[in-house]
C-alpha cells in the first residue's frame, strides 16, 4: 500500500491556511477579541461621555471615561500591530 504525502491530500488554499495558522496560532481569536473589547469600550465611553455632558457623577465619570478611551486606543493599537505582523509574514 502506497502512503500519500499529507500535502498532496490538501488543495493549495487549505495548505496555505494551515501554514499561516501554524505561524500565528489563534490570530482570528485575537482579532475577534480586539473588536469585541474595542466595541464594548466604545459603548462605555459613549455612555460616560453623555453622563459627563449632563453633569452627573463628574468626579467618578471622568476617570471611567478616560479609561474607556484608553481601552479603545489600546485595541486599535493591537489590531494595527497584528495587521503589520501579518503583512511581514
Amino acid at each position: 500500500m502506497v502512503e500519500q504525502n499529507p500535502k498532496s491530500r490538501l488543495n493549495s488554499e487549505q495548505y496555505a491556511r494551515l501554514k499561516a495558522e501554524m505561524k500565528a496560532p489563534y490570530r482570528g481569536l485575537r482579532k475577534f477579541s480586539y473588536v469585541a473589547f474595542g466595541a464594548s469600550a466604545f459603548i462605555g465611553a459613549f455612555v460616560f461621555f453623555f453622563k459627563l455632558l449632563a453633569g452627573k457623577d463628574v468626579e467618578s465619570g471622568l476617570p471611567n471615561f478616560l479609561l474607556q478611551i484608553g481601552i479603545v486606543a489600546l485595541m486599535i493599537f493591537l489590531w494595527r500591530w497584528e495587521e503589520n505582523r501579518q503583512k511581514r509574514s
